[in-house]
């Protein structure tokens, strides 16, 4: 008997489900059943796709955009963050929206919202896989399965790819893996910038926590139960840097306090509330909720330098130590083996102001360390967004990535620019430098 060819696996099965008056979703095991409700796709998808949206068994929101001419593709997203409320309906129409080429190009998208808001890079990464297994027994087996993340979702989606990429018995989940600006340096190693920005902040601000506060070490984020918005940071942040107001209009003594946080820092203007709430809100999460209070943050023997007064910053700025068993939970939730099996493309932009483009580095290295370099092919663009790059940046490199799958033979460097040309008209649009 000849065998069926992989190209026409997920159509055939289709058509005989159906014509044995037998749905995918009938056979498919209880956990993957979801109550799917029709509602707008976002406009940037283009008319000509369907959206549905449910929530699974463990309390996450799925969204689903199947286009009317699929390419039996389909792309299964890990989103961003992680977001800290719960989730709910609707949530994940802004990362569909940010992707929506991917739709317009023929793609199938499944986004989820994870079960619960807060860090938790495993349990996002199951919520991921769980989406796939939703899609399959809902819609059928697709030709090929790509997993997709970017920014945070890039961690999760490479420690899913290292998880549940294959089955018991070796049959591949998905085909390949498409990481977008992510925050590749796993948990451990990707955080530590915003311990070090809370402790040099407070040296010179001295109002996070302000003297007439409770007073916490800074690692903590905020003390389990504290309450303030991310409006109250900005103004904390505002008053002592001035960074709200034009540069004129700063007093002697703000103008100061901000040119030697960002010096020695090394964090952006435009970024100082953003990655400050990181280093309040997000730490909150990760210390109260995740590792019982307990520290993952290091700063004993950083040496700060960019000051107008190096020796008085670190003389002066608030030290810690991190807990060894805090340590080893959140390299077990969050880091990477760089053990992978399946072809792996990763961009970033140059100019990212929120995850470094050097998670790229730190990435490659672990895949290097691995035995696995041949499974990975990585691409900078000259863009300086996180959360959205361009379209063209997305289209192109999926179709890097199809066109290794489809040859078997890992594409050159020079791959990205080239096929960038063929898939956008709007020169401007491409970005990708030269390797």
């Amino acid at each position: 008997m000849r065998c069926l060819s992989r190209r026409w696996t997920g159509p055939v099965l289709a058509a005989l489900l159906a014509v044995g008056g037998t749905s995918a979703a009938a056979a498919a095991p209880a956990d993957t059943e979801v109550a799917f409700a029709s509602v707008p796709c976002p406009a940037s998808v283009g008319p000509r796709a369907a959206c549905h949206e449910g929530r699974d068994v463990h309390g996450a929101w799925l969204l689903v955009a199947m286009p009317e001419a699929w390419n039996r593709r389909l792309v299964v997203h890990a989103h961003g963050g992680p977001r800290l409320g719960a989730p709910k309906a609707g949530d994940s129409a802004e990362d569909l929206d940010r992707f929506a080429v991917m739709v317009r190009d023929g793609y199938a998208w499944i986004g989820t919202t994870y079960r619960r808001g807060g860090y938790g890079v495993r349990m996002a990464a199951a919520d991921v896989e769980h989406s796939r297994r939703v899609f399959w027994a809902r819609w059928g087996r697709p030709e090929r399965t790509l997993l997709h993340g970017q920014s945070w979702g890039g961690n999760v989606a490479a420690k899913a790819a290292e998880l549940y990429a294959l089955e018991i018995d070796g049959r591949a989940h998905y085909d390949g893996v498409l990481s977008t600006n992510g925050m590749l340096y796993g948990g451990t190693r990707g955080y530590g910038f915003r311990a070090d920005l809370r402790a040099v902040y407070q040296y010179y601000c001295r109002n996070h926590p302000a003297p007439d506060e409770t007073q916490y070490p800074l690692w903590q984020g905020l003390p389990a139960g504290a309450k303030m918005t991310r409006d109250d940071l900005r103004k904390r942040v505002d008053a002592c840097t001035g960074v709200d107001q034009p540069a004129a209009k700063r007093t002697p003594a703000q103008a100061a306090h901000l040119r030697d946080i960002l010096a020695v820092t090394g964090v952006a203007e435009k970024q100082l509330v953003a990655h400050l709430a990181w280093g309040t809100f997000h730490f909150q999460d990760v210390v109260q909720k995740r590792l019982d209070g307990r520290n993952p943050f290091d700063n004993a023997k950083t040496r700060y330098r960019g000051s107008h007064d190096d020796a008085a910053l670190n003389a002066g700025v608030e030290r810690f130590s991190a807990d060894p068993a805090a340590l080893a939970a959140l390299a077990y939730d969050a880091d990477l083996s760089g053990l992978i099996v399946l072809p792996t493309v990763t961009v970033h932009a140059r100019h990212d102001p929120t995850v470094s483009h050097e998670a790229e580095a730190a990435y490659a290295a672990t895949v290097a360390g691995a035995g696995r370099s041949h499974l990975l092919l990585q691409a900078l663009t000259d863009e300086q967004d996180h959360s959205r790059l361009q379209d063209a940046t997305y289209a192109t490199a999926l179709r890097v990535l199809e066109q290794w799958l489809d040859t078997g033979t890992r594409p050159a460097p020079a791959a990205f620019g080239e096929t960038c040309g063929r898939v956008s008209q709007a020169r401007e649009a491409c970005r990708f430098m030269s390797p």
